[in-house]
């Protein structure tokens, strides 16, 4: 079905037409997965909450902008993917899921999350990013065993130090805030392994060498004039890291190094993280 067609059905709000779009989706495929992106959805199609053996619903890229209540009847579901549609407020069938371990949320117009999140205490990996946080919802801090936290393109200016309370969080991605300085509650948090905030506001760096478990830190595009002190063998990406050496100071000020003398390595690239299996 061209996608042109899709997209008028779309507007048909019919049981007939909302099942056309789902190309004959009868039964609960064999692999206890469903992927529905991509298909223009405005609504989820109720029969799919009957799946009940489900453990894998994708809805990315659809214009969904609620869920029914009947979603909450899917039990095993483990991975759920709400990326890219039009929510405003997560819908609280969501939070009935209790055996999510990983939950994408990115791209939409969340500007807060429920408090009800904090029941899904089994969630290692969640997604919040490019959606209309101005803070990091307190909530986040409830979830204990949460590995991996997706929070960049919003406009979080600081953290809340209850965050440093997430002894599992392995690694964090804030890049493209608006955070003017160090999130100071990280520097409490020795379990990270990754810290991403490039593209923010950053003008000082404090040292990281204390982090023992640190692996990689990426500052790039920060104004910043010093780069962050890290322990032998963790790798940076940003000014002055180990591809290029910092400014030299004298007599209080900073001299930056000819080019002459500073190597041209070629241009760090940032790769992307890859979800966490359950």
């Amino acid at each position: 079905m061209g996608n042109s067609l899709k997209a008028v059905v779309a507007f048909v709000p019919s049981d007939e037409c909302q099942k056309y779009l789902l190309e004959d989706l009868e039964e609960m495929p064999v692999d206890k997965m469903v992927d529905l992106s991509g298909r223009q959805l405005r609504r989820l199609p109720l029969h799919i909450c009957s799946f009940r053996e489900l453990v894998k619903l994708y809805l990315s890229n659809n214009n969904l902008t609620q869920l029914p209540p009947e979603l909450e009847q899917l039990q095993n579901l483990q991975i759920l993917a709400l990326d890219f549609n039009n929510f405003r407020a997560l819908p609280l069938a969501v939070c009935a899921l209790k055996q999510l371990c990983i939950l994408y949320l990115g791209n939409n117009k969340l500007c807060s999350l429920p408090l009800e999140l904090r029941l899904l205490q089994n969630l290692r990996t969640l997604w919040i990013e490019s959606n209309c946080l101005q803070q990091l919802p307190e909530v986040v801090c409830e979830l204990s065993l949460l590995k991996t936290l997706h929070a960049g393109s919003n406009a979080l200016r600081t953290l809340p130090t209850r965050l440093r309370g997430l002894c599992e969080l392995r690694s964090i991605w804030l890049s493209g805030n608006l955070l003017a300085e160090f999130p100071s509650v990280l520097l409490h948090m020795p379990s990270l392994e990754v810290i991403d905030v490039d593209r923010n506001a950053i003008r000082y760096f404090p040292s990281l060498a204390h982090l023992a478990s640190l692996k990689l830190v990426i500052y790039d595009h920060n104004p910043c004039r010093n780069a962050p002190k890290v322990a032998k063998g963790v790798r940076r990406v940003g000014r002055w890291s180990e591809e290029s050496p910092e400014p030299r100071k004298r007599s209080g000020a900073v001299i930056e190094i000819s080019l002459s003398e500073r190597p041209l390595p070629p241009p760090a690239s940032k790769a992307e993280p890859e979800a966490e299996a359950c």
